[in-house]
């Protein structure tokens, strides 16, 4: 297997604006991907996502840093890199997110890539890949029940 990217495509029959604001706010992003999110939405911020773990409680802090944010098609941003590091392609996972219009909805495509470019033993970027691989395929099909309950509320 390759190991080069995740890929995932869905339709929601929603504004591209309103799903953009629900994959690029933390209080809305929350909602469906990570457990707690906080960070600025511009181009460099930094900020954390967490996810509550296994039944002993433990909880997963990944720090994130925004790479593009380009309302209502493209938002783009680094994580799983080293606690007390800047995040850069050696070290980190790309996760982008590009929206278009499409009918009266918006097609989503988000993209994962990175697995291969930090280092890592054949084995971890297997482990690492089929973990991610299983959390899109977890929380990706959130996104659209989201987007309806904030679209209700516009």
């Amino acid at each position: 297997m390759s190991y080069e990217r995740i890929e995932r495509e869905l339709h929601i029959e929603a504004t591209p604006e309103i799903v953009f604001s629900v994959i690029s706010r933390p209080e809305h992003m929350k909602q469906w991907w990570p457990d707690e999110a906080e960070f600025a939405r511009a181009p460099g911020a930094t900020g954390e996502i967490s996810f509550n773990g296994d039944e002993a409680g433990q909880i997963h802090v990944f720090g994130l840093t925004l790479v593009e944010v380009d309302p209502p098609w493209r938002f783009s941003f680094r994580w799983c890199y080293p606690e007390g590091h800047t995040a850069n392609p050696e070290n980190s996972l790309l996760v982008t997110f590009d929206l278009t219009q499409e009918g009266t909805g918006a097609r989503v495509r988000m993209t994962e890539i990175g697995f291969r470019d930090q280092g890592r033993t054949e084995a971890e970027i297997a482990e690492q890949y089929a973990a991610h691989e299983e959390g899109w395929a977890r929380h990706l099909p959130r996104l659209a029940p989201c987007v309806d309950a904030l679209a209700s509320r516009s």
